[in-house]
């Protein structure tokens, strides 16, 4: 396969454009609402912050920054999603080049990325696993050319975005800790310390210090969040059987992993002439690329052994972003790109063939959470609130998570002014509140009580129209799953 530089970036930027076409417009289209991780991010973003209970402040900045531009539009989350999933790639295409002489090996560690599930049917559920795509990428790119180098420069960027990776999510301490060890056999062999590593723990720290602020006067929720996900969410037994976690989790995770590669293989496989490898021990570039793509799935595998966790499959997303510049080196010289029609045909239907799939389960399959109609429940809250009271909506509390995070987040989306969203009552506020609780379990309201069958019940506390209330209203908006 003849191919020039200039037609490589022309085949980028036009697989770009697709890629992001189909995974904004297909949900757009088939997406009454949108997840709950993006609602949620959402609701954080609208009272920005350090950190939350939950997650650190990345993934809502940007979400905020979407939200002041396009207002409370669907498709801008879906495309934000694929603004992380297509710029990580760029960065991957850019961090090749130096593993590669050929720029049609880049490329193809950027296409053959298309065979794993993490960056096409995963994607509209924009998160914060998404949102680290990037800074995981660049931190890796920055890691590698301050090895290389040595400048100054870009150890202090490789040190920055290190820090912007663990204030997005942090899991990227798994990579950042691979990273480590890296360096740390590079001390041991070597037999000399480079003090520029200092310079780049100096950086990472100064970023992470507002959060470390916010940790600490926080009393270490969302670390303690965090270790709850990680330890304390389990599905298996207890007491005695609990032994069979640090069997039964690893195993599980393993398998997951190799179904998860499946597609990947095989697109690689269609212009590899045989699988067999020389390890040089003393390569530097495959080392490093072992440490970024294959020793954080190990450091996983790892924690759910000893620790006995079950790992979510989200939780892999960033881990393979580095899987296919690790393949193409560790086989390049067995690369035959004269198989190439092969290959397209294969990547052909990989790109094409997941977002019909998730349109199609999108249509048929009910009762997701992109399935809530909050748009629609949202707007019969604003008219029976424009009914009763001359206030504006400034507070909306959810009694528990449940209710607030999700109930109360899409009605703070999609109401008028975007009003706050908070867990506990305002003792001060005692008009322009609304209250979400359980159906049929809601203290006496002292508003205007409606209920939003087959959902939630609001009591609505504003400041009235003398002239339309004179006593407690009660209404009833019932609402079928497709509404």
């Amino acid at each position: 396969m003849k191919i020039n530089n200039k037609q490589i970036k022309i085949i980028l930027i036009y697989f770009f454009i697709f890629h992001i076409l189909l995974w904004t417009v297909i949900p757009s289209l088939t997406n009454i609402n949108l997840p709950l991780d993006t609602i949620e991010a959402l609701n954080w973003g609208n009272e920005l912050r350090f950190g939350y209970d939950k997650y650190p402040p990345i993934f809502p900045l940007f979400t905020e920054l979407f939200f002041k531009i396009f207002g409370n539009q669907d498709w801008a989350y879906y495309l934000l999603s694929q603004l992380f999933v297509t710029s990580s790639f760029l960065i991957i295409f850019q961090f090749s080049k130096y593993f590669f002489d050929n720029q049609i090996y880049s490329l193809l560690s950027v296409l053959l990325l298309e065979g794993v599930y993490f960056f096409n049917f995963t994607t509209p559920e924009l998160n914060a696993f998404i949102c680290l795509l990037p800074f995981i990428a660049i931190t890796a790119l920055f890691c590698w050319r301050a090895i290389i180098f040595n400048k100054n420069l870009d150890w202090i960027m490789f040190g920055l975005f290190a820090g912007i990776s663990t204030l997005t999510y942090y899991l990227s301490l798994y990579i950042l800790a691979s990273i480590s060890i890296f360096f740390i056999g590079e001390i041991i062999i070597n037999k000399k310390f480079n003090y520029k590593y200092i310079l780049a723990l100096i950086v990472y720290f100064f970023v992470l210090s507002p959060h470390l602020y916010f940790i600490f006067e926080n009393d270490f929720k969302s670390i303690e969040y965090a270790l709850f996900r990680s330890f304390g969410d389990q599905l298996s037994g207890i007491g005695e059987y609990k032994i069979l976690d640090h069997m039964f989790y690893p195993l599980i995770f393993l398998i997951k992993q190799l179904v998860i590669l499946i597609p990947f293989l095989f697109l690689l496989s269609t212009f590899i002439s045989n699988f067999s490898i020389k390890f040089k021990f003393n390569d530097r570039k495959l080392i490093f690329l072992f440490t970024i793509a294959v020793l954080p799935i190990v450091l996983m595998f790892l924690t759910s052994l000893i620790g006995g966790v079950r790992i979510r499959t989200m939780w892999m997303t960033t881990f393979y972003l580095f899987v296919s510049i690790f393949f193409m080196y560790l086989f390049k010289a067995n690369i035959n790109l004269q198989k190439y029609k092969k290959f397209l045909i294969l990547f052909l239907f990989v790109f094409i063939v997941p977002p019909i799939a998730y349109g199609i389960d999108s249509y048929i399959q009910k009762g997701k959470r992109t399935d809530y109609p909050g748009k629609s429940i949202a707007t019969k809250v604003q008219i029976e609130w424009n009914k009763n009271f001359s206030d504006k909506i400034k507070i909306i509390v959810g009694k528990s998570w449940v209710y607030g995070g999700w109930y109360g987040g899409n009605l703070s989306y999609h109401l008028e002014g975007r009003p706050k969203l908070q867990y506990v009552e305002p003792e001060n506020i005692k008009e322009g509140l609304i209250l979400i609780n359980i159906l049929h379990k809601m203290k006496m309201c002292k508003g205007i009580l409606v209920k939003i069958e087959p959902y939630f019940e609001v009591c609505m506390i504003g400041k009235k129209n003398s002239n339309k209330i004179s006593k407690l209203n009660k209404r009833e908006l019932r609402f079928s799953p497709t509404s």
